[in-house]
């Protein structure tokens, strides 16, 4: 029982408000807190923690690697080819490198594979080297002469008419419709004709055949009318001829370049003096040679630039010929502008075989080198005393302009003198080119 008379109870208050005892204020409960910071169900254990796992045991140290044994010397000397070619480990090529310090045998071997393993190595650039056939043919040749050798003269035509030949059998069917833009200068100002590859050939065929007929050699078809180059080229283009093959014009052409070569070759040195007619002038079989080489060059680079092939110049002696064959033509060029009106009188009258004012013409590069123009008469004697002006041009730049493919205002590299004179022979270096 308890102790105290509440009616209610312990601890519970009475309907009035009041604890029971009479005269005593109502008992005021304290404030509840709140239900989130209440304590968890009564009887509820905490989680217990989760035990963390055992540490891993260390592992157990790796045996230290024992040295691999030293290689023998049959064994390096059977790795050499591998080492040649780059396809040995990293510390077999070590073994095999100390090796050769201390082995003469074996280094000596080892510089033999690694030259020939040079020569496997393909080139970055896939087309021949330009020199390559002259050098070997230099090189048999002083092994073994030629009993029919070409002449000296011949031999820039017979090397850019092969050249020619080998771009003209890698390119496919298509590209001998390929567009090519012929260019020229007509003495006045620049002049060109659209083409295509096959009716280039058939133009080259058809100038070849002037050379073809001073020689006695039979006339191809579509070429036996004779004339100036441009008149043969035209008759050739309008023949029945033109339509034949690709394939058959370059056959034609090549046979007939090789005929050439072969006639003069057995007619010995007698030939070279041998007069070939181009209408308007007369050439020297020598220098006709040098002409046809050239213009075969001039092409075949129009080619080359429709079928987007490289193409290199030709070698440097060779070069030089050509230079010189133009520069040899300059004098008369320029009197022959003359009487035509394309160009002014001469300053002075010069007697054949006096000095004369003269033009030092600077050939720079690869074929070049220094010749002296006579500017008043073909007859003159050039005179480094009456040099009156001086011009310096590239090698390949004066051949561009010889060929019509550069205005002559834009050619010269350097002037200095007399801005007529070098005008004048300018305008005639650009006036050797034709169709």
């Amino acid at each position: 029982m308890s102790g105290t008379n509440d009616p209610a109870g312990p601890g519970r208050r009475l309907p009035d408000g009041g604890n029971g005892a009479p005269g005593t204020p109502p008992r005021i409960p304290p404030p509840r807190s709140p239900a989130e910071d209440a304590p968890r169900w009564p009887y509820a254990p905490d989680p217990a923690p989760t035990p963390s796992p055992p540490p891993a045991p260390a592992p157990d140290p790796e045996p230290p690697t024992p040295p691999a044994p030293p290689m023998s010397h049959g064994l390096l000397k059977s790795l050499l080819g591998a080492w040649a070619l780059a396809a040995c480990s990293a510390e077999e090529t070590a073994a095999v490198e100390a090796h050769l310090t201390d082995c003469a045998s074996c280094a000596e071997e080892a510089v033999r594979l690694r030259d020939a393993v040079a020569l496997l190595h393909p080139e970055d650039n896939l087309d021949l080297d330009p020199t390559l056939r002259s050098r070997t043919l230099a090189n048999c040749l002083t092994r073994r002469p030629a009993r029919i050798p070409v002449p000296e003269w011949a031999a820039p035509y017979d090397a850019e008419t092969a050249r020619l030949d080998a771009l003209l059998r890698d390119i496919g069917e298509a590209e001998w419709r390929a567009p090519v833009r012929l260019g020229w200068f007509d003495g006045r100002r620049p002049a060109g004709r659209d083409t295509t590859v096959a009716e280039v050939i058939g133009h080259l065929m058809a100038v070849d055949g002037i050379v073809a007929d001073a020689l006695g050699l039979p006339t191809r078809r579509g070429c036996e009318k004779p004339g100036t180059p441009t008149e043969r080229t035209e008759a050739f283009w309008s023949s029945a001829a033109a339509e034949q093959a690709p394939g058959d014009v370059r056959a034609v052409w090549r046979a007939q370049g090789h005929s050439l070569i072969r006639t003069v070759s057995f007619a010995g040195g007698g030939a070279a003096e041998l007069d070939v007619p181009y209408g308007p002038f007369t050439l020297p079989l020598r220098d006709s040679f040098l002409d046809r080489a050239f213009e075969c060059w001039v092409h075949a680079g129009d080619i080359a630039e429709a079928v987007h092939y490289p193409y290199a110049p030709p070698a440097a002696g060779h070069l030089h010929h050509m230079i010189d064959l133009a520069a040899r033509h300059l004098p008369a060029t320029i009197a022959h502008r003359r009487r035509t009106g394309l160009s002014g009188p001469p300053r002075t009258l010069v007697a054949a075989g006096t000095p004369g004012r003269t033009l030092h013409l600077e050939i720079e590069g690869d074929g070049g080198g220094h010749w002296h123009i006579p500017l008043d008469s073909p007859a003159a004697l050039p005179s480094p005393d009456e040099e009156v002006a001086h011009v310096a041009l590239d090698a390949l730049e004066f051949c561009r302009l010889a060929a019509g493919h550069v205005p002559p205002e834009e050619a010269a590299a350097g002037q200095l003198g007399d801005r007529e004179a070098i005008r004048d022979v300018l305008l005639a270096t650009a006036s050797l080119s034709r169709l």
